[in-house]
């Protein structure tokens, strides 16, 4: 059956911009009636941002006052909340206010913050902090974000169109809705650890691509780079004074190791029964637990055995028994002494005789 609904609409001019967003007026609200509830949202805000407010609240106020919002700064409690009134005919401004308080809480300037309030223009709250567990590698990749001297994140800015703004566990972006889907984008796949400047060349070649009108209509897929993940084979570093054992050459192959069944079938557990198996499995696991019990009460043991104590020696005793060593000593080598003299002695008398004996 032919489609019928695809037919020429007398009032779809070319002059109309489906894209464009016009202003909403107090005209635009038919009723001219006030909301029937009133809407309100509360942020809290850290310790360090309280001075800054309390200094911009003022312009805050003149600002939101303009769409009919109030808006209140509570400083014990340390949160800010906005709400409608009777007088607010726009009913997204409340969310614009929203946007404007949950900025001004994660450190954007008011200056910039004050920008969400127009309508062409958006928000988004990147939280990155449960992307990496490590805090050391959380801080290299947030740096990388940002890059050398705030080159990266500028870049960003300029190819996306957006504020970027990175303060702590979050990222804050500003701007176009299709850039701020880029920016999700980027800033995700950087905590996990993919690193921008692949984006960052891939939307320069989507702004050049852009610009041609004759390739507006056409897949760009083909001029995109692609960027494989490539495992780098890195050498280890060898330890100083380690010697390579040289292994020896050998044609033939390893011998193939069992299988788990003919293991089985060595032990004999492969033709047990399912019960005899259960019970082998659980006398294996108590003498498991024997050996352990037996291990730690060796260990416990260990604390009562008696320490080695060092030998105590007597100084008076000592001198008494090494005294009476020299002494002997000394005797020993008199003796000895005495022994040779007399041996001396026998030989001049034998000598002596001798000589007598020859002259006779």
């Amino acid at each position: 059956m032919v489609s019928t609904h695809n037919r020429d609409k007398p009032w779809d001019t070319e002059d109309i911009d489906k894209w464009s967003i016009e202003e909403f007026k107090p005209e635009d609200n038919a009723s001219g009636l006030h909301f029937t509830e009133e809407s309100s949202f509360m942020t809290l805000f850290p310790k360090y941002r309280e001075q800054y407010l309390r200094t911009i609240w003022s312009d805050v106020t003149r600002n939101l006052d303009k769409y009919f919002i109030d808006c209140q700064l509570d400083l014990v409690e340390g949160s800010m909340t906005v709400k409608t009134t009777r007088k607010t005919f726009d009913p997204a401004i409340i969310l614009k206010a929203r946007d404007l308080i949950k900025l001004l809480a994660r450190s954007v300037p008011f200056p910039q913050a004050v920008k969400i309030l127009q309508d062409d223009i958006a928000c988004d709250v990147i939280k990155i902090g449960n992307f990496v567990t490590n805090k050391d590698r959380f801080v290299k990749r947030r740096q990388r974000l940002v890059g050398p001297n705030g080159n990266t994140l500028k870049a960003l800015e300029l190819l996306t169109k957006c504020y970027i703004l990175v303060q702590g566990n979050t990222v804050s972006a500003m701007g176009p809705f299709k850039g701020l889907k880029e920016v999700r984008r980027v800033v995700e796949d950087c905590m996990n650890n993919v690193h921008p400047i692949y984006y960052i060349k891939e939307l320069m070649i989507k702004q050049e691509l852009a610009k041609n009108p004759e390739l507006a209509h056409e897949d760009w897929s083909r001029f995109l780079p692609m960027f494989r993940k490539r495992n780098v084979a890195r050498k280890k570093s060898k330890k100083i004074g380690e010697k390579k054992e040289k292994k020896v050459y050998t044609p033939f192959p390893p011998a193939q190791l069992p299988r788990k069944v003919d293991l089985q079938i060595e032990s004999g557990e492969y033709f047990l029964g399912k019960k005899e198996k259960e019970r082998k499995k659980l006398q294996e696991k108590r003498d498991k637990q024997e050996e352990a019990t037996e291990v730690k009460k060796q260990e416990r043991l260990k604390d009562f055995e008696a320490p080695e104590e060092n030998s105590y020696e007597n100084k008076l005793v000592t001198k008494e028994k090494s005294h009476k060593k020299d002494k002997k000593d000394k005797k020993d080598k008199k003796e000895k002494k005495d022994k040779k003299r007399s041996k001396h002695n026998d030989d001049d008398e034998e000598g002596s005789s001798s000589k007598k004996s020859r002259h006779d």
